[in-house]
């Protein structure tokens, strides 16, 4: 049995019990070898199945091409990552920190100083993301009328984004959450453009990632792997929205907002071609994103020690053995320690998975891409009842099968 016919059967496992819809799989090699695997379906009810071109909505993967395309401005002089962000956002010039993450909004401190660019790209700006914290912060976040898909347009997003208090001081320590987002918006002011025409400026259309982007075009909508979650049963079912409502299978043609952090489309091929920076020391088939010296300050560990232990998402600790954060990714630091569904490889491998199941790693010992799509919509207390966890248990059979050597 060939390595793609393992993955496969692991695979088919996983969609044949109803824990995943579908799913797409790449392991790149830097001869070009490629082994591309895809499983079950992108429209279960018209029995269409997932093929190398299906589109997927990656979540947070968005994060990483977005602090590529931050640093790419850095490196021409647009501003130096200790600069504050006041200077393009006035509108962060006085923010308050709460004296406790679960101090009433009005029981803050002034800020001890601005947020700068570094605490964006590792997310130690003191943002974070109110649906991880189930109070009155939560609340607040809501005010922000969504993050992903939302009608409220980037400017006023941004001016609401700032009446918000901080859950810690700029640079004390790792808070994920909607650093990125702001990054994204800030860094489409300096370009005078939206985001999406910077990254499309800047990152795809350069490498030729013509399927990736913040809208699908209808002519390519039956590309598309439909959203599927659990209903109370457990069963698979269809979502038109998810993340709360906040996100919506359809994204409507008139919302100008675009999520930094977490609102691309994209495909396995396209993927690839951004990851394959990572191995390539900042460039691609000759096409160049980052000079190396960037590339290598980008994947350095940028956490302090005591950061790196009290890093948490959900309560549960991200780096305090295995991996740090760099500026836009997770780094591996001690590869004996590391989870992998963060990402895997040897010491300096990257990457940053989805909230909807997407995945990948780059690792520059051994020049290997592998990247994992899918459509796994569930809500955070679907995943307190054990619901979703199909994906997690794919990308460890789909690591594991491809990392091991033939």
């Amino acid at each position: 049995m060939s390595k793609e016919q393992s993955i496969a059967a692991a695979l088919q496992g996983i969609v044949d019990a109803g824990r995943l819809a579908g799913m797409a799989t790449l392991a790149w090699r830097m001869d070009g070898a490629a082994e591309t695997t895809c499983v079950g379906w992108r429209d279960l009810e018209a029995g269409q199945p997932i093929q190398r071109d299906t589109l997927f909505r990656i979540a947070s993967m968005t994060k990483p091409i977005t602090s590529t395309a931050a640093l790419m401005l850095l490196e021409e002089g647009c501003f130096a990552l200790g600069d504050p962000i006041t200077r393009w956002v006035p509108e962060f010039s006085s923010m308050r920190v709460l004296r406790s993450p679960t101090a009433a909004l009005d029981d803050t401190v002034p800020a001890a100083r601005p947020i700068t660019f570094e605490d964006l790209l590792t997310h130690r700006s003191g943002l974070t993301y109110g649906a991880f914290h189930p109070h009155l912060l939560q609340q607040a976040f809501e005010k922000l009328g969504g993050s992903i898909d939302t009608l409220v347009a980037p400017d006023e997003w941004l001016a609401r984004l700032a009446t918000l208090p901080l859950i810690d001081q700029p640079g004390a320590g790792f808070h994920y959450g909607h650093s990125t987002d702001l990054l994204g918006l800030i860094i489409a002011r300096v370009a005078q453009a939206t985001l999406g025409e910077l990254l499309l400026h800047k990152i795809f259309a350069p490498l030729g990632m013509h399927d990736t982007g913040f809208r699908v075009p209808t002519v390519h909508h039956h590309r598309r792997a439909a959203a599927y979650g659990f209903d109370a049963t457990g069963r698979l079912t269809r979502r038109i929205a998810f993340g709360g409502g906040a996100v919506a299978a359809e994204r409507l043609e008139d919302m100008s907002y675009e999520s930094g952090g977490a609102g691309l489309w994209s495909t396995l091929d396209d993927y690839l071609a951004f990851a394959r920076m990572f191995v390539g020391q900042g460039a691609v088939d000759g096409v160049r994103l980052l000079q190396p010296q960037t590339l290598a300050l980008m994947t350095a560990n940028h956490l302090t020690t005591e950061q790196r232990a009290k890093a948490r998402v959900l309560g549960n600790p991200l780096f305090a053995a295995g991996h740090s954060f760099g500026l836009g990714v997770a780094v591996v630091q001690e590869p004996e320690q590391a989870d992998r569904l963060i990402c895997g490889g040897g010491r300096g491998a990257v990457g940053w998975p989805g909230a909807y199941g997407g995945w990948w790693q780059a690792d520059p010992n051994d020049g290997s891409v592998l990247i994992f799509l899918t459509h796994n919509m569930v809500e955070l207390d679907e995943y307190m009842r054990g619901l979703g966890f199909g994906a997690y248990e794919a990308i460890a059979r789909f690591q594991a099968l491809a990392s091991a050597r033939a």
